[in-house]
């Protein structure tokens, strides 16, 4: 299964409204999580089962709120029991798609 997630403090005192601080100390919760992961300029996602992953975010929310009294958390999540490894399998396939639409 595949969470994607987003959490960031709701305030922050950096002059240029930066949050990345606090989001760096929550993408370093995913990463010591040792779950395979991906982070992109908008969201992480995470490859696991529900008692995997959930409290790993939980953790990365707990990490953002030491920064902040309130934070922000948007979740979305592919839930296909039964299927690993698809953080990259399905870019495989949509890309294997693409070439086929350019042939």
């Amino acid at each position: 299964m595949l969470f994607a997630f987003s959490v960031a403090p709701s305030t922050t005192d950096a002059e240029d409204g930066s949050v990345s601080g606090a989001v760096a100390e929550a993408i370093k919760v995913v990463r010591d999580s040792g779950l395979p992961h991906r982070t992109d300029s908008m969201f992480t996602t995470i490859e696991g089962e529900w008692d995997q992953v959930m409290p790993v975010i939980k953790a990365a929310c707990d990490a953002v709120a030491q920064h902040s009294p309130r934070v922000s958390l948007v979740l979305k999540a592919d839930l296909r029991p039964g299927y690993d490894g698809q953080l990259d399998a399905k870019v495989v396939r949509v890309d294997e798609r693409i070439r086929e639409l350019e042939s």
